[in-house]
């Protein structure tokens, strides 16, 4: 098992159930891989430093998480594909 830092900039007009919906879906494609968040970190609606899929702000989440690096693609093909999710970016940590 490894450590990871997912960062993921989500769509500003959603509410918040749908924010929540989102940041649940995410939370279950790591569980069901076999890792776990450790910390979920929301930094709340930011701006940008330029323009996204015509937005000038995005929702900004932070997690930390533990899973195995082999689980890591499945993962990202999963962010990739979820519209709502702007942009991600997935790191080791140590």
């Amino acid at each position: 098992m490894r450590n990871y830092e997912l960062m993921c900039i989500i769509q500003p007009d959603l509410d918040e159930a749908a924010f929540n919906l989102v940041l649940d879906k995410v939370k279950g494609w790591i569980n069901e891989s076999g890792g776990s968040v450790d910390k979920a970190e929301v930094w709340g609606r930011r701006k940008l430093a330029y323009i996204i899929q015509k937005h000038r702000e995005g929702q900004y989440v932070l997690l930390n998480m533990t899973m195995e690096p082999a689980a890591t693609s499945a993962l990202e093909r999963n962010l990739r594909f979820q519209e709502s999710i702007m942009r991600h970016m997935l790191s080791v940590v140590g």
